[in-house]
């Protein structure tokens, strides 16, 4: 049997920008992506800290050390610039691997969306 878990997390990052007008997406600071094994164009959950929002998009990969998280499309409708959010990717995996897998969970500084 395979079941969905937690695969990657980037723990409260702040929005940097919402731009309605561009095709949809959600842009993360490269540097953010590798350290919490996400990649371009993979699906992603966004929680919104502020006002609860949970809804789904997919990767494009942002400057890299620039603490870019801007959510594109209809998604910049459910932000506001500054609130906090939480970006999780899943994968399908078997249920035994799955109790032993490690998932890849990053806290950035929740300033300047940086690693310290």
């Amino acid at each position: 049997m395979l079941i969905q878990a937690v695969k990657s997390k980037i723990h409260r990052v702040r929005v940097t920008q919402a731009d309605l007008n561009y095709i949809g997406s959600i842009t993360i600071d490269e540097e953010l992506m590798n350290a919490s094994n996400l990649i371009e164009g993979e699906k992603v959950q966004i929680v919104n800290i502020n006002n609860g929002e949970r809804f789904e998009t997919y990767v494009i990969k942002g400057e890299r050390k620039s603490g870019t998280i801007c959510l594109n499309g209809p998604a910049a409708r459910r932000v506001a610039t500054g609130d906090l959010i939480i970006i999780i990717g899943y994968g399908y995996m078997d249920f035994e691997e799955a109790k032993l897998f490690k998932p890849s969970l990053v806290f950035p500084n929740e300033e300047t969306n940086l690693l310290d």
